[in-house]
């Protein structure tokens, strides 16, 4: 991945963008995507709409949600001491003993998630003890409530602690890559898109809300109002211990994207996009996606009278923990697939199932 690519990235991981707090990450894909874009639009719901030759035919949307699971205070107790209610899914048994960052005000705040040492439970020391978030507290080391609320606030968004770091080969890992890189991608799409002569007119859209409702990819595709619709989001890898294949099916890191496939999925969008791979030669892998997806996508296909709606994962382990894993490889060729495909998209392509 070339530098200013990874940069892109890398700016977009270490920046907070919580569900409904989008605007810090929006800022980062304005400023990078102005000198390549032919117009660039935020809408009163967040989403960053960034367009190519919009005046051509026909209107396809690319779409990746830019924000991430979260919290969110919501009472600070006498003592100082944060309680929390969670943003998006958030697994609570992870959250004990976690750094948190805390946002609203002039500057960060860092936190922690502390628990009872074990020495201190008496719970049956063979049984672990379940974990309720009602119990748990971010601990700013804060003397009293009016300390703490000099500041943070009530209302105040909190992020696991951000980071990107490096792993072995072109492994990466951060919280966030749920959905961020779906974001990277489809503006690295357009991008290369750009360096092409398409026909369609190309919309890319940073898109808000997802983890609570696909919200924005709802209200920005009504009004895009595209023929076709490429959602790119994270999918399960299942190369690591505990993940059945039987659940999930066989998906690798560094493979190349996921193509889904199902009822979610038109077949021409499918074909089109499983097609340009194989000439293209670029790596992929398929998914059963039998129902809705749970994605951009499935908001996107039912949009006004319907959207030829595609979906193009990113293999991602561990994801809505604090230290999700993508491949760098399977971006930049998710990104390539997607531009090939739209350049092959004009005014006589059919998406109609026959």
């Amino acid at each position: 991945m070339n530098k200013e690519s990874y940069e892109f990235l890398r700016a977009m991981e270490e920046t907070p963008s919580p569900s409904g707090f989008e605007q810090p990450v929006q800022r980062i894909v304005r400023r990078r995507m102005k000198a390549i874009a032919d117009t660039i639009e935020t809408d009163v719901h967040g989403n960053v709409i960034v367009g190519l030759n919009p005046k051509g035919t026909p209107r396809v949307m690319l779409a990746g949600h830019c924000d991430q699971i979260g919290m969110m205070v919501r009472y600070i107790s006498d003592q100082g001491f944060l309680s929390f209610a969670p943003i998006g899914g958030i697994d609570a048994q992870l959250l004990p003993g976690l750094r948190v960052t805390v946002h609203g005000g002039r500057k960060p705040v860092n936190g922690v998630i502390g628990r009872k040492p074990i020495h201190l439970m008496r719970d049956k020391p063979n049984e672990p003890a379940k974990i309720d978030m009602n119990d748990l507290v971010i601990d700013i080391g804060a003397k009293n409530k009016a300390d703490a609320t000099k500041r943070v606030s009530v209302g105040d968004p909190v992020t696991f602690q951000l980071g990107m770091s490096p792993l072995n080969g072109d492994l990466v890992v951060s919280p966030g890559f749920d959905n961020k890189v779906g974001t990277f991608v489809v503006m690295e799409a357009l991008r290369l898109a750009a360096a092409k002569k398409i026909r369609c007119a190309l919309f890319a859209v940073s898109t808000v809300q997802e983890e609570i409702g696909l919200r924005g990819s709802r209200t920005s595709c009504f009004g895009i109002d595209p023929l076709v619709g490429i959602a790119v989001d994270v999918t399960h890898a299942s190369d690591y211990p505990g993940v059945e294949k039987k659940d999930v099916g066989e998906i690798t890191l560094g493979r190349g994207p996921v193509i889904e496939r199902g009822a979610n999925i038109n077949p021409k969008v499918h074909e089109l996009l499983v097609q340009t791979a194989k000439r293209k030669r670029i790596g992929h892998q398929l998914s059963a996606a039998p129902g809705a997806t749970g994605t951009d996508a499935n908001a996107i296909q039912i949009s006004r009278a319907g959207v030829a709606a595609g979906l193009v994962s990113i293999p991602n382990r561990y994801m809505h923990t604090p230290v999700e894993v993508v491949s760098l490889a399977d971006l930049e060729a998710a990104a390539k697939l997607i531009a090939e495909t739209i350049a092959q998209i004009d005014g006589k392509t059919n998406f109609i199932p026959q």
